[in-house]
């Protein structure tokens, strides 16, 4: 199985998780990944400067009609929810869902329907139910679905819905998701 795309939901606790996921991934890397990070939405372009710090992989603020490249990591903006289409993002003002805009649901939902089988979606530490439908479609169209296990989460809430949502095809301590990404992707490129 060829994927493409990797898709990340995090909220309370996120920015320690994503410092040690984003950085055990090491350039070059094979996919676009997408964040979504619940955040206010007055938060601006910090968090792009902030996560640059952790690794080697570009990490942009995704705008409207982004080209999706590989080994670059696009941050889902402040109030505005982050969509894939086949090779590109779209940005979208929406009503929150699950109380949230940008919605980790939405980015997943986008995903799975435009890379189905091809897409990777990862639900990492927080404190509601947002991103348990979008992982669930992730699943449903033959994508790649990970977890951080909640003993290891800031907040346990959000990684326990989705394990109890949908059967998953992993639940691993965050330290580990990074090199079974990187380990996954060597086997299926070799």
């Amino acid at each position: 199985m060829a994927f493409e795309l990797v898709v990340i939901g995090t909220s309370l606790g996120g920015l320690s998780a994503l410092k040690v996921l984003l950085g055990g991934l090491a350039d070059p890397f094979p996919l676009a990944i997408a964040v979504v990070q619940h955040r206010h939405k007055e938060s601006g372009h910090v968090m792009s400067e902030y996560m640059q710090q952790y690794t080697t992989l570009p990490v942009l603020e995704a705008e409207d009609k982004d080209e999706l490249l590989p080994g670059h990591i696009y941050l889902a903006p402040a109030d505005y929810h982050l969509l894939i289409e086949w090779g590109y993002l779209t940005l979208s003002v929406d009503e929150p869902v699950c109380f949230a805009r940008p919605s980790i649901d939405v980015l997943f939902e986008s995903a799975a329907d435009a890379y189905a089988d091809r897409a990777i979606g990862i639900i990492l530490t927080g404190a509601n139910r947002d991103g348990t439908n979008g992982l669930a479609r992730i699943k449903a169209c033959g994508g790649l679905t990970i977890v951080q296990d909640p003993a290891t989460a800031e907040t346990g809430m959000m990684p326990q819905a989705a394990i109890a949502t949908t059967k998953v095809d992993a639940i691993l301590p965050l330290p580990d998701i990074a090199p079974y990404l990187v380990n996954l992707l060597s086997r299926v490129r070799s």
